[in-house]
């Protein structure tokens, strides 16, 4: 396999952070059924052992604890660690939205106390107007543009470097552009390019591409990239994973993807390996939807 040909050694950028394209999720670590804390402290080590400098996370993941996890098994950060957390959504008992600007001021708060650090690399806006997800009502339906300047003021005070959104559209990217965004979170893998028109905007702007989901949604009965046919097939005939096959792919498919995930050591492994997988082998896989 020749080095020019794979993706493991190229850079993404999250605004002034140059990142390896494949970083780490910690929603797993604290949500559903989340590792015994030995294992997930292991884990996250081992993610920065293998190169991982960039993590994604929540103070509402687990209400702080993937944000505890994360200063136990870390602090004090490597030099080259960014620190990628969101807001928009707090635990209170469940999950509820916490979309006010003043809640969001309170967000960025919560996780620089928890994660033990000054600034944050980029804090995702998650806007809450559709699923999948929770979504807010009443008057948690809050203007972009005034959430945006609060996340602004925050940048200006040094408590973030940079502003990301989640959950968004086309218009609602193109509004927030003036403030400086530099990545977008999404639903988006190979089997489900519906939001295709909001990633061909991010590439012209020069803003880094995170999907979620990115082997297929976890909600029931949305279909899942490791088990289609094709992908299998590309698999077997690569040496790889079905699952390294599909992150490949996102990866090919648009150089300013970036992608968090592992939930465990092994899968941990496998997913940074994906971005071995040949550039030309990825592009070249053909999915009936």
């Amino acid at each position: 396999m020749l080095r020019e040909q794979t993706m493991n050694e190229q850079r993404g950028r999250l605004g002034d952070h140059k990142v390896r394209r494949v970083g780490y999720g910690a929603m797993q670590l604290a949500e559903g059924t989340p590792p015994a804390r030995e294992d997930a402290i292991a884990v996250l080590r081992r993610a920065v052992e293998l190169g991982v400098d960039h993590i994604d996370t929540a103070e509402f993941y687990g209400d702080g604890l993937a944000n505890d996890l994360i200063r136990a098994a870390l602090w004090p950060y490597p030099d080259d660690l960014a620190l990628v957390s969101k807001v928009g959504a707090v635990r209170a008992g469940r999950l509820v939205p916490a979309q006010r600007p003043e809640e969001l001021r309170a967000g960025v708060e919560a996780n620089l106390r928890r994660l033990g650090v000054e600034r944050l690399a980029v804090v995702n806006l998650r806007r809450l107007d559709a699923r999948p997800g929770i979504v807010a009502t009443g008057d948690q339906r809050v203007d972009l543009d005034s959430q945006l300047a609060e996340l602004v003021a925050l940048r200006a005070e040094g408590k973030i470097d940079g502003i990301g959104l989640s959950g968004v559209g086309v218009d609602e990217f193109r509004r927030a552009l003036p403030a400086g965004v530099v990545c977008v979170q999404t639903l988006y893998n190979l089997l489900d390019r519906t939001a295709e028109p909001l990633l061909a905007e991010c590439a012209a702007h020069g803003v880094a591409w995170v999907p979620f989901f990115p082997l297929g949604s976890a909600f029931l009965g949305a279909p899942r990239v490791a088990e289609h046919p094709a992908v299998v097939a590309a698999a077997a005939d690569l040496g790889v994973t079905p699952a390294q096959v599909g992150l490949a792919w996102l990866l090919a498919h648009d150089p300013g993807t970036l992608l968090p995930g592992h939930p465990s050591l092994e899968h941990l492994a496998e997913n940074v390996a994906g971005a071995d997988v040949p550039v030309d082998a990825a592009l070249s896989l053909r999915v009936d939807r």
